[in-house]
């Protein structure tokens, strides 16, 4: 169409013009009748709908005055037929359900063509509609796309902040606020994962998580804090296996697992021990990706860990004090005789199977097997801290978080 066809249609927009109010109306109403979840939306909402009505109308108008697409300025034109409701609405109504609306408009209108035209104008009016509905569907999807657009960056940032919460050792009722704003329905249990960040745009790093979360059926939060991402898993029944899955999300490095939770309002413990776990993690070249930060506890101690130490003094070197003075006699001359069972016998004065049952008793007691190098480091990283720092002997204690254990009960009738 010409720059002069809104002129050629000068009596058919005068005609659009007078019926504008009607056509509105009329699409309501056939919108009532044929779409059932348009007759529950709420009554405010459907106001809003007749308003964006009622905009559509006069759009086709200034469109058709313009040039009918041929003119600069079409897509404002367009884009002006939504601006008339609030953004709520773009949330409530889905973007499918949007187009069904412009497609019972656009049908209402074009029944109405040969009402509407002047005569001899009613083929040019029908195209006009037909280009003009494929503007206003443009405009439609351009509204969608700014929407999600702002809340994406709105999630993010309210993910950032939670991130910074827990990070921080905020009060419980800051992150379930701050969780209930991102849809967070604290699924348990709860832990929190540590790793690099891949680098990129935050929000296309959280994409990435988000997607693969969705495809494993688990709740996450996730934000980039400096070079790192973290992400809070919910409803994993296994938080190491999960986040195995999640691994493509995560930058080169290693990857800190914290121990389980029951719920957010207690995830600042687990992301304190990921956090120190993941500071700890390069002094252990060959920890799995991901790894549980209770495996990380030797190597926390030596960086520092508070936490690290007070476990390996309480869980570990104090239980092994309580089951019996043997057990920690058995255990220093056992690495004394570079881990050789027959040689620890002969300093101990007893027989190889004596040892070889303390073995399994400080195995059973504690989690750690001296049979293991890797255990036996633990081991020997927890008789250095027991020593140099005091232990209340009296504390009930649990066993390392990530190790198994047996009842204490039966540790004691064993003993």
């Amino acid at each position: 169409m010409s720059e002069s066809g809104g002129t050629e249609l000068s009596a058919t927009l005068r005609r659009i013009e007078r019926a504008a109010g009607a056509l509105a109306t009329a699409s309501v109403a056939r919108m009532d009748e044929t779409l059932p979840w348009f007759r529950e939306l709420p009554a405010d909402q459907r106001s809003w709908v007749m308003l964006v009505a009622q905009a559509g109308a006069r759009s086709l108008v200034q469109w058709l005055r313009s040039g009918g697409g041929a003119g600069e300025g079409t897509q404002e034109v367009s884009d002006e037929v939504f601006a008339t409701a609030p953004q709520a609405l773009a949330r409530s109504i889905t973007l499918q359900q949007t187009v069904a609306l412009i497609k019972v408009t656009i049908d209402v209108v074009e029944e109405q063509v040969g009402e509407l035209a002047a005569p001899g104008e009613e083929p040019q009016l029908r195209e006009a509609v037909l280009r003009f509905s494929r503007e206003i569907a443009f405009a439609a999807a351009r509204v969608y796309a700014r929407a999600a657009e702002s809340r994406g960056s709105w999630d993010a940032r309210l993910q950032a902040l939670l991130v910074d919460a827990l990070l921080r050792g905020d009060s419980p009722d800051v992150l379930a606020s701050r969780a209930a704003a991102l849809g967070w329905t604290d699924a348990p249990p709860v832990a929190v994962a540590v790793g690099t960040s891949p680098g990129g745009e935050v929000a296309a790093v959280l994409h990435t998580v988000y997607r693969q979360a969705r495809r494993i059926g688990v709740e996450v939060i996730g934000g980039v804090h400096g070079d790192r991402l973290v992400i809070v898993l919910g409803g994993a029944a296994e938080p190491v296996a999960a986040a195995g899955q999640l691994l493509t999300a995560f930058g080169p490095g290693p990857v800190v697992v914290g121990p389980a939770v029951p719920s957010l309002d207690e995830a600042t413990e687990s992301a304190r021990a990921a956090l120190a776990g993941y500071r700890a993690a390069p002094a252990w070249p060959a920890a799995p990706r991901p790894v549980h930060a209770g495996d990380l506890l030797p190597e926390r101690a030596l960086a520092g860990d508070a936490d690290a130490r007070r476990r390996l003094r309480h869980d570990v070197y104090a239980t092994l004090a309580r089951a019996g003075g043997e057990l920690l006699e058995t255990l220093d001359a056992f690495f004394a005789a570079g881990g050789t069972l027959e040689s620890a016998a002969r300093a101990l004065y007893v027989h190889p199977n004596t040892v070889r049952y303390r073995l399994r008793r400080i195995s059973d007691v504690t989690g750690f097997s001296p049979l293991t190098p890797r255990d036996a480091f633990a081991l020997r990283v927890a008789l250095t801290v027991g020593r140099l720092d005091p232990v209340v002997p009296t504390q009930t204690l649990t066993p390392p978080a990530g190790k198994r254990s047996q009842n204490s009960d039966d540790h004691r009738q064993s003993l």
